[in-house]
């Protein structure tokens, strides 16, 4: 009988003003209850009137929430806002109740137009706040919230929340909000609008204490939802309106004031032209409190208490145990009614209503995870956070770009998904070459949806590894991009041409060129290779020309395996390798350390692009330009020889030059000692003068250092071969031996930096074999193979036995090949 009279007063008596919080389940199932209950006749949300056109999408089927309203300034794409809304978001349940009843609904708050256009100072964060200000702006690398910027802000800004939760004794504020309002049971208040008026005068009370509470905007975005609520008033009549809106407002929305005085507010506002669509949205992005205000700690719990239909501590425990179950963990029923026991008994020890997401976690923590901060980890990532990522229908509004991604992503079967995943392709297939390319074009459009790494497999240039992960910003940063193009293929290749336009840098020009080759983008190589050729022509440092060359060696060898012309970047190459074969020698004289060290990475990049270089050359499939259309002849090996042999001139000349750094001369030798162009007994010899009485100590630890250590700012353990090659060739770690115990003591501290950093990079085994060598003392005289150097070592070579490993070899490449093919390749 009384629930007659307290449903229809508020209804009668003017608008039913629905506060709320932003992303709460107990706010949204009090808006269904309420709205049930009043039967209003329109429903106004807070939110961009220029979505008011894409709310019957909100009732299609496709439509999976969470979604986010995007809008960004349709000349500046990178000025975007974003309006989330997840299953249990007030706003949300108000909009599919409006939709399934035929019930006008429409977003009041200040238009996108208007709060795009407002200036933001870079780097601005803005600061929770928990009324639910329901804007999640990305502007210029920065952030907005939509209820301020870097001027917005007047005093302290308060946090509502925060402040009743204090006044109530709580130090959380998010436990208060649980306790009086996540807690309270469907049909626990026999007035569905009882909590609106609670949350009302308490936001009364606050905004009498503090005013706009440091949120200066909001007096503007208030005005202008005052004037629109008006117009739905004068419409569909005083008492037939329901506005649901952020609980700090309500009181704002209450005020009497005067048409001409909200007016007066609003002349003069800036305002841009803007775009506006539904976008998908994760469950972790709304997790973070950048940018938005109404940012929650722990949304894959607060959609679990939304969605649960009883019991919500039992079956939440229910899938915490099922989780860790998929993770091998022995959890059993038992585990799952003693956590619920727990969680009870911890509420009722803590004063709470109902075990929430604290007591779950303490309860998880001790009884299935016996104690364990461990797995606790993966709960809150998997569940208390989540990786849920909506769907939006093809039928919202895109941007061109967006539709060709779309259409590829489908095409490819590459589902955009928030959690991260590898991906492994292999580029001789098709299907695998082409999300290659895919994703290298939209890397060249910053759209930064895969990023490659190291892969678990091979590693030849057959072989790709990516990591994958759809972030919402990814919109926005397509939208950006779509200004270069319609299509993925348009746009990266307009934007690559633009890139070899602006370079200076001859390095960044080569590097573009091999991003291009391995984006496919045919139109956009010669744009690049005559900005690379005219770079390359008044570029006379030798460094920059070393640094240049390696993109150049790579680029020839995806041109290679995506099957693309690359013609004219292998002339550039070799042109790079001639000045760079001229001018390295007298480069390399009168370096400091660190100009030493400089260019010793340089001579290690320089020799593998020269292999490549020369190996590409010396292909009999290399397709020829002769006009009888045969295949790469005796002039494309002659030159691949020729330029080989150069770059071994120039080697051999470093190696032996005085006056070059010792680090440069070692490591040439040990270049030209790998490549099988150096005798052993030379090496030996260089090593000899290199670590003589009148070397100056540093310059010959400098030589040691080149010579069996790696290169600079590289990886220098096994993979540098230094250490296995001291360990067989007794010679060599002899003379080393011998020229580090005749150190004079005041020069050894000079060296030994030098000397730790080389020998402590190689692997354990390698150094322990080293040990016992020198711990064994020298070798008697005669040839190193007559015995055993070392334990587990045979006394020398055996060639039947090396023979033999041949045939395996032909039967794991799977053909009959000589040994020729067989060394090519491994090579």
């Amino acid at each position: 009988m009384t629930t007659t009279t307290t449903t229809t007063t508020p209804h009668a008596a003017g608008p039913l003003l629905l506060g709320v919080r932003h992303h709460g389940p107990g706010s949204a199932r009090a808006v269904r209850s309420a709205l049930d209950a009043a039967a209003p006749g329109a429903v106004l949300i807070e939110g961009p009137p220029e979505g008011d056109a894409l709310l019957p999408l909100a009732a299609d089927e496709a439509m999976r929430p969470p979604v986010a309203l995007l809008a960004h300034a349709v000349d500046d794409p990178g000025r975007a806002a974003f309006w989330p809304l997840a299953e249990f978001s007030p706003e949300w349940v108000a909009i599919r109740w409006a939709l399934a009843h035929e019930v006008p609904v429409r977003f009041i708050d200040l238009p996108a137009a208007h709060s795009l256009a407002f200036a933001v100072e870079p780097d601005t964060e803005a600061e929770p706040a928990h009324d639910g200000a329901g804007e999640d702006g990305t502007e210029d690398g920065g952030s907005d919230d939509g209820d301020s910027d870097g001027g917005d802000t007047d005093g302290v800004r308060i946090d509502p929340l925060a402040v009743l939760a204090k006044a109530a004794g709580y130090d959380d504020p998010e436990r208060w909000w649980e306790d009086v309002v996540e807690h309270r049971a469907p049909g626990e208040s026999d007035d569905p609008f009882a909590p609106f008026e609670a949350v009302a005068d308490a936001m009364g009370e606050l905004r009498e204490e503090y005013g706009p509470g440091g949120h200066r905007r909001d007096l503007v975005r208030e005005a202008h939802m005052r004037v629109q609520l008006r117009a739905a008033r004068k419409e569909f009549g005083d008492g037939a309106v329901a506005v649901v809106c952020g609980a700090w407002h309500v009181p704002a929305l209450r005020e009497r004031t005067t048409l001409a005085a909200d007016r007066a507010l609003l002349k003069g506002l800036p305002k841009i032209k803007t775009d506006i669509t539904w976008v998908p949205w994760t469950h972790r992005r709304l997790a973070r409190h950048s940018g938005y205000g109404a940012g929650i700690d722990s949304p894959g719990w607060y959609g679990h208490l939304f969605s649960a239909p009883d019991r919500p501590v039992e079956r939440w425990l229910t899938k915490v145990a099922g989780l860790l179950r998929e993770e091998d963990r022995a959890v059993s029923s038992a585990h799952v009614i003693e956590a619920v026991r727990l969680a009870r008994t911890l509420a009722v020890m803590r004063g709470r209503p109902l075990a929430g997401l604290t007591e779950t976690v303490d309860a998880v923590q001790a009884v299935m995870c016996e104690g364990s901060e461990v797995p606790l980890g993966l709960i809150r990532d998997r569940l208390i956070v989540g990786d849920t990522l909506g769907e939006v229908p093809d039928t919202a509004p895109a941007v061109p770009l967006q539709r060709d991604l779309t259409r590829l992503q489908r095409s490819l079967r590459l589902k955009p998904e928030a959690s991260e995943r590898e991906l492994d392709l292999d580029l001789r297939k098709e299907t695998d070459a082409a999300k290659s390319t895919l994703l290298h074009r939209l890397r060249l459009l910053d759209i930064g949806w895969g990023r490659a790494v190291a892969g678990r497999g091979s590693t030849g240039t057959f072989r790709e590894s990516w990591r994958l992960s759809w972030e919402p910003e990814l919109y926005v940063r397509v939208a950006e991009a779509g200004v270069w193009g319609t299509t993925v293929l348009a746009a990266a290749t307009a934007r690559a041409e633009s890139r070899a336009l602006a370079a200076t840098a001859l390095s960044d020009i080569t590097a573009l060129a091999e991003r291009c080759l391995r984006a496919a983008l045919p139109d956009a190589l010669p744009v690049v290779m005559r900005a690379l050729a005219d770079r390359a022509a008044l570029d006379a440092d030798i460094g920059r020309l070393a640094e240049a060359l390696p993109a150049l060696a790579r680029s020839l060898r995806y041109g290679d395996v995506r099957s693309t012309d690359t013609g004219a970047l292998g002339e550039v190459a070799a042109g790079l390798a001639e000045r760079i074969c001229v001018g390295l020698p007298p480069a390399c004289a009168g370096l400091d350390a660190d100009g030493a060290a400089e260019m010793r990475g340089h001579l290690d990049s320089v020799h593998t692009a020269i292999g490549l270089l020369a190996a590409g050359s010396a292909r009999p499939e290399a397709e020829s330009a002769d006009p009888d259309g045969g295949s790469g002849g005796p002039g494309e090996e002659s030159g691949g020889r020729d330029l080989a042999g150069r770059w071994e001139a120039v080697l051999v000349r470093l190696a032996g030059r005085d006056g070059v750094p010792g680090g440069i001369r070692g490591r040439a030798a040990r270049l030209l000692l790998d490549d099988g162009r150096l005798p052993e007994d030379e090496a030996a010899r260089l090593m000899g003068l290199a670590l003589s009485p009148g070397t100056p100590p540093a310059d010959a630890a400098a030589w040691v250092e080149g010579f069996v250590g790696g290169a600079p700012g590289r990886s220098q353990g096994a993979g540098s071969g230094g250490g296995m090659l001291l360990i067989h060739d007794e010679r060599l770690l002899g003379l080393v031996d011998a020229w580090l115990t005749g150190v004079a003591p005041e020069a050894f501290t000079d060296v030994l930096p030098l000397l730790r950093r080389t020998f402590s990079a190689y692997e354990p085994g390698v150094r322990r074999t080293l040990g016992e060598l020198v711990r064994r003392g020298p070798a008697a005289p005669g040839p190193t193979t007559a015995e055993a150097t070392a334990p587990g070592f045979g006394p020398g070579l055996d060639p039947a036995r090396a023979d033999a490993v041949l045939p395996v070899l032909r039967l794991l490449l799977g053909a009959d090949r000589d040994d020729n093919d067989l060394v090519g390749a491994g090579t």
